[in-house]
């Protein structure tokens, strides 16, 4: 399982276990403060909010050559992308100076760990996917000609289900371009899912955008392959062909290198 689709929207397994974990740390942390008091749960409120943003704020520090060009993408919370570590030292910071008896400190950094240890432990349940090997249907090119994906292999490949329609897929279509151009080691596909080859000729025209191995999925076969639920999903795959990582939604250029990086470290 890689995604959660509550109604229309689509939470990838990730997400789905760091707001569990959220969940779990303010539960027990109200239940708690009404048996020790207030200012245990004014406290979790505030560690919430100003853990979130420290966790933020952390990542972008530590990543900040690749935001310093965007910094717009500082606030763009929904690609991801928070070191938890400096949330948690704030939220304990928060503990110490908001919260004075000992014995509601303790209790706080008991319902801060409880919440952690689920979030882990969600996260490790739900982590992995399933070695799939690649399709055996051909996609086709924008001059439709038929391609079978094992026949751009021998080295590691990158497989980006998309649509023009997508809004998350457009925003970080510039980005993947990008990176694709910079890195000469990893096979980039990107697998249009169910438009003609005129509709994605005008988009990318329109865009400027320069693509390797534009392919269209037209009856998205791809998405039903390895079990996407939704768009955009990029893929990761080794020089077997075997899948060994995916991302549902749109993926941040941090997210992405790291992911391409282990990609490559794993055929070394």
């Amino acid at each position: 399982m890689n995604a959660i689709n509550i109604g229309p929207l689509m939470l990838s397994t990730d997400r789905v276990s760091a707001l569990i974990g959220i969940a779990v740390f303010l539960a027990v942390t109200a239940i708690i403060a009404r048996r020790m008091g207030e200012p245990l749960g004014r406290w979790s409120t505030h560690a919430f909010l100003a853990g979130v943003v420290a966790a933020r704020l952390g990542h972008v520090a530590i990543n900040w050559e690749t935001f310093a060009p965007e910094p717009w993408r500082i606030v763009a919370i929904w690609q991801g992308g928070f070191h938890w570590q400096t949330g948690v030292i704030v939220a304990i910071m928060l503990l110490f100076f908001l919260v004075r008896p000992a014995g509601q400190r303790v209790a706080g950094i008991a319902s801060l760990a409880a919440g952690l240890f689920v979030w882990h432990s969600a996260t490790l349940l739900t982590s992995g996917v399933e070695p799939i090997e690649l399709p055996q249907h051909p996609l086709h090119t924008l001059a439709h000609e038929p391609v079978q994906l094992a026949a751009l292999g021998g080295q590691p490949m990158v497989v980006n289900l998309w649509a023009t329609w997508c809004p998350p897929c457009r925003r970080e279509m510039p980005m993947m371009a990008d990176v694709a151009a910079a890195t000469s080691d990893v096979t980039f596909v990107f697998a249009n899912q169910g438009e003609d080859a005129p509709r994605i000729r005008s988009y990318l025209g329109g865009e400027q955008l320069f693509l390797p191995n534009v392919l269209m999925d037209g009856l998205g076969e791809l998405g039903r392959h390895y079990g996407a639920r939704g768009l955009p999903a990029t893929l990761f795959i080794d020089t077997e062909g075997t899948l060994v990582d995916m991302h549902l939604g749109e993926i941040s250029r941090e997210a992405f290198v790291e992911k391409i990086g282990a990609l490559e470290n794993t055929e070394r």
